[in-house]
């Protein structure tokens, strides 16, 4: 049973999935800021009323989020990748120099509706490290 989320006159289920990368797609979500970047989005989400359903970060930060209709998808994806870009310079990034102007992520970013085939997205999230891992040995072999 899916959970409907209830406003005064409106009964919805909007869940979306949201893609950041990195400015530039460094590769720059590893070691310890990859352990702690699902926990800095899982804060943010709490301080604005987002439920995150899922996350996972690799060299694409994939999300699926569940946002109330009060705010628009462009507003939440906004204020996540701002105030994250902040946090994450401030504790991980402010010897490396590579990161001007604290711009973490890129301007772009990819968003969908997950529609009722939420368990796909949620699998498809849940197997990125597979599939990246995949890709890799795909371009090392035809090398």
């Amino acid at each position: 049973m899916r959970d409907w989320q209830s406003q005064a006159h409106v009964r919805h289920y909007c869940r979306y999935h949201v893609v950041f990368v990195p400015k530039y797609r460094r590769k720059a979500i590893y070691g310890a800021l990859r352990k702690k970047i699902g926990g800095i989005f899982r804060e943010l989400c709490r301080q604005i009323s987002v439920e995150l359903v899922e996350d996972y970060a690799m060299r694409d930060h994939h999300m699926l989020l569940m946002i109330s209709l009060k705010f628009s998808v462009a507003h939440t994806v906004e204020f996540l990748k701002g105030k994250s870009a902040i946090r994450i310079f401030r504790d991980y990034l402010h010897v490396n120099r590579n990161f001007t102007g604290r711009h973490f992520w890129a301007r772009r970013y990819c968003v969908s509706t997950a529609g009722l085939e939420e368990q796909v997205i949620r699998e498809y999230i849940q197997n990125q490290e597979r599939e990246e891992k995949r890709q890799e040995q795909t371009k090392l072999a035809e090398l």
